[in-house]
């Protein structure tokens, strides 16, 4: 299957489908949806950014996004529908996500996720993110899972 992922404001009907969709996910696994608080503005560049993957006739199959947070930027609302899963359309939307980060100059990606998503946490192992200091509103939950990579830059330094 053939993707395309695209800059999409975060909302867009396309992002907010998604969003819903995912956020129906967590309740399933949670018990609720991610509680963070977050705008439409949050995604906009040069401080944010929100990207939808696209299948081959034009249906909106995967998001993900940042977030100024500090310095780092903050990786939200990673997600592929099930019928778009396992075919590694979820690390090409981190790739982008990353790409999109260290383009407006920020040098590390943070993100949260959780015990009941263990596909994104072995995803996240194995495109190098790392533990890192707890932050956010879930900083104080058991078994929240706080996790960041230094992006690259061709930038110069």
């Amino acid at each position: 299957m053939t993707f395309t992922i695209a800059r999409t404001p975060y909302a867009s009907p396309a992002a907010r489908l998604l969003c819903d969709e995912v956020q129906a996910e967590y309740v399933v696994r949670y018990g609720s949806g991610d509680m963070t608080e977050m705008a439409d503005a949050d995604f906009e560049p040069p401080n944010g950014d929100f990207l939808v993957a696209y299948d081959g006739s034009g249906e909106p199959v995967g998001c993900g996004g940042w977030r100024a947070h500090g310095d780092d930027a903050e990786m939200k609302r990673v997600y592929v529908r099930a019928s778009a899963r396992r075919q590694g359309l979820a690390k090409r939307i981190v790739a982008a996500v990353e790409e999109s980060a260290a383009a407006a100059g920020r040098k590390r990606l943070i993100l949260e996720t959780g015990p009941e998503q263990p596909e994104a946490v072995a995803m996240y192992a194995l495109l190098g993110y790392t533990p890192v200091d707890a932050f956010g509103y879930y900083s104080a939950e058991e078994g929240s899972i706080h996790l960041g990579k230094d992006l690259a830059s061709d930038l110069p330094h």
